[in-house]
């Protein structure tokens, strides 16, 4: 038998015993059947608190079985979960994309949602949210009832897209260089791109790079980059600590995290330089 307990933010704890179900996510009731008087007391939704608007209504389920916890991601964003405590080695820290499922380890399991939660500022600014599964050898806990939904949930809208940068984009190409590291596998790389660096990458891609041979212009762009990968509690800039060079690192890395560029995005502009630079041909 097993006892899993749930918690969060915001959250009151939630503690689930073998044989049961629990849909978490923005608004899960709205998206989840409603089940049968003989089932109704086994499958259980909660709304996490403050979730973004482009947070997905249903973002996991959680089954707990007598020997096994597995949790099935729903999410159109990928989750980021870690095992802390008696993982296989100590610990791991794996990624989940829709419709992947995990077997959680005993112990507590962390699950961060990159900008998912609406941050102190309001609608507009998000920080990460962050859910902790616990999952403990135990007899039965105690049954959460399931919650009705409300006429007027706020929160039951459609997901709204999730807050990006403007698509080809001065911004959006120093994300691409910056973050190019981590979308080509060379995340080992042992120094962020410089500004001049950044500069060139840009210029190859689009044939135009704006006022990017200004120093001053490239860290303006960092900075905006920054503030929406990071949201305003965690953003370094606002820290106002570290090395300037350990700073641009981490908010390279963030970038390729939150997919504010991807790997598709470089080689289409990678495809797009090709184009531009074939000679033309000899009549």
């Amino acid at each position: 038998m097993l006892r899993v307990t749930l918690r969060g933010a915001g959250l009151p704890t939630v503690t689930l015993g073998s044989g049961e179900t629990l849909f978490f996510g923005r608004s899960p009731d709205r998206a989840v059947p409603v089940d049968s008087p003989k089932n109704a007391l086994r499958v259980t939704a909660i709304a996490l608190p403050r979730c973004a608007p482009h947070v997905s209504r249903v973002l996991g389920e959680l089954i707990v079985g007598e020997e096994i916890a597995r949790l099935r991601w729903h999410g159109s964003g990928e989750t980021q979960v870690s095992s802390l405590f008696d993982a296989p080695g100590g610990a791991r820290r794996v990624t989940l994309a829709e419709g992947m499922s995990l077997l959680l380890d005993e112990g507590e399991n962390q699950l961060v949602l990159l900008r998912g939660r609406i941050g102190p500022g309001g609608e507009g600014t998000y920080d990460d949210l962050a859910v902790s599964i616990e999952v403990t050898p135990s007899g039965r806990g105690p049954v959460l009832p399931r919650p009705r939904p409300e006429e007027d949930d706020v929160d039951g809208g459609a997901t709204a897209p999730a807050p990006m940068l403007p698509r080809l984009g001065r911004e959006w190409y120093v994300a691409l260089a910056l973050a190019e590291p981590w979308l080509t596998g060379t995340d080992d790389y042992p120094r962020p791109p410089s500004n001049r660096e950044i500069y060139e990458r840009v210029l190859h891609w689009h044939g135009y790079a704006w006022n990017l041979e200004r120093a001053q212009r490239v860290d303006d762009a960092i900075r905006s980059i920054s503030a929406l990968a990071f949201g305003p509690r965690d953003d370094p800039f606002r820290a106002g600590s570290g090395r300037a060079q350990n700073v641009r690192f981490a908010i390279g890395r963030r970038t390729a995290e939150v997919r504010l560029v991807t790997a598709d995005d470089l080689d289409e502009v990678e495809r797009a330089a090709a184009r531009r630079n074939v000679p033309p041909a000899r009549a």
